[in-house]
């Protein structure tokens, strides 16, 4: 008994290194792969991007998005107000329309006045967008993978969103974003016009999870 529990003792550091030893070759294979997936997408369009242009927007799109805006930056010439409401269809086949829920007026809330204001209030909204009309233009029709996955996207943050503030079920979602100037600052601010910009109704899209 104790020459077995010796033996089992002996095997456990051996067993122990060999996984930490698998661990780390698979962390630096994911490693690895994702600084050249990467620098397929940073730089200029070649064959080798070209032809894997698929694999690399998926590993790259939405998390690893790559842009120098940190370095030159781009400032905001307008403030986007996105809104969102619900449709529900009852059991008796009538439709319910919630009314609009101002999310980006959520997210400002949730930086004014917080000295460590999280990523995603100030962001995660406003990229979704952004990302949706790049890939869009001003017409709201995927036509590509990338635009149906920013869609997608857009749609579920928006959905999530609703969803945890009125705890009530749905099965349709609309977003509609009205765009400001942003207002000048000193005198000049009162003669300034604050007629939106645009205001722009996106059609109606399913989710799913949310009904009940």
């Amino acid at each position: 008994m104790e020459d077995g529990a010796d033996e089992r003792v002996r095997r456990s550091p051996r067993g122990w290194k060999t996984g930490l030893r698998a661990i780390a070759i698979l962390c630096l294979a994911v490693s690895l792969a994702h600084v050249i997936l990467l620098f397929l997408h940073v730089a200029p369009a070649n064959t080798v991007s070209k032809r894997y242009s698929p694999l690399i927007n998926a590993w790259v799109y939405p998390l690893f998005e790559q842009n120098w805006r940190l370095f030159a930056p781009d400032p905001e010439s307008v403030n986007r107000q996105i809104l969102v409401r619900t449709a529900h269809t009852g059991p008796d086949g009538s439709t319910r329309v919630s009314s609009w829920f101002d999310l980006t007026a959520v997210d400002t809330a949730a930086v004014e006045h917080q000295p460590f204001p999280s990523h995603t209030a100030q962001n995660m909204l406003r990229r979704a967008w952004a990302g949706y009309v790049d890939s869009h233009g001003g017409d709201d029709t995927a036509h590509t993978e990338r635009a149906l996955m920013m869609r997608t996207y857009l749609s579920n943050i928006a959905a999530d969103r609703v969803a945890a503030h009125t705890g009530d079920p749905f099965e349709f979602i609309q977003l509609r974003v009205v765009t400001l100037p942003i207002a000048a600052s000193g005198p000049a601010a009162g003669d300034r016009s604050r007629t939106p910009v645009e205001n722009r109704r996106l059609p109606w899209w399913k989710v799913s999870g949310h009904a009940r």
